[in-house]
């Protein structure tokens, strides 16, 4: 397992070496970030947005209150484009991105109930406050969506899979994420990259 996962970061060093980058960001005369520098982020707060949904899952644990909620998705998805357009992002792959976050988000939370049912004793004894918990989850979505406005050219790009894939399995193991939340990850991912259009 230790020779896989540095069989993985030597290729995402390689392809971050070689894959073309700007040569300068707009204007600054700074060299551009590489694909990894742009994808990596997405992943990393792909993760931090699955961590808030253990809170919502315990927020919602034991109220009747159901998973899905199309009224606040369709908030979150209104907002984040408005913040795209803000941003200098695609406002339509900006949204395309999100529902795959609510989904994986969906994923978590169904996967704590289940989890949660069948072992009573290892759901949670408190109950979040879930309009604090939303909070972390609109500070976490604004820094996705200007990942998302800075990384473009990566998510154009015909290596942006094989990066992406790389980013995430570095996160997974930066993070130490359980089967769940790896199993989440996954899908919260899978239209970064424009080529899945």
């Amino acid at each position: 397992m230790r020779l896989r996962t540095s069989s993985a970061l030597l290729a995402v060093a390689l392809l971050a070496a070689a894959a073309p980058t700007a040569s300068a960001s707009a204007g600054s005369g700074q060299p551009a970030p590489g694909p990894y520098a742009q994808l990596h982020p997405i992943a990393s707060l792909s993760a931090d947005r699955l961590a808030t949904a253990d809170l919502v899952a315990a927020a919602k644990w034991g109220t009747g209150s159901p998973i899905d909620d199309p009224a606040r998705e369709q908030i979150v998805l209104d907002t984040v484009r408005e913040q795209a357009r803000d941003a200098g992002a695609d406002p339509e792959a900006t949204v395309r991105i999100f529902r795959d976050q609510i989904e994986a988000n969906k994923l978590v939370q169904r996967g704590l109930h289940s989890l949660w049912t069948a072992d009573p004793a290892k759901a949670p004894a408190e109950r979040p406050d879930l309009a604090e918990v939303r909070k972390e989850i609109n500070r976490v979505n604004g820094e996705l969506v200007r990942a998302i406005a800075g990384s473009a050219t990566a998510r154009s790009a015909p290596y942006c899979r094989g990066v992406l894939a790389l980013s995430a399995l570095q996160v997974h193991h930066d993070k130490g994420l359980d089967r769940l939340h790896g199993k989440a990850l996954a899908r919260a991912v899978p239209s970064v990259c424009a080529d899945e259009d």
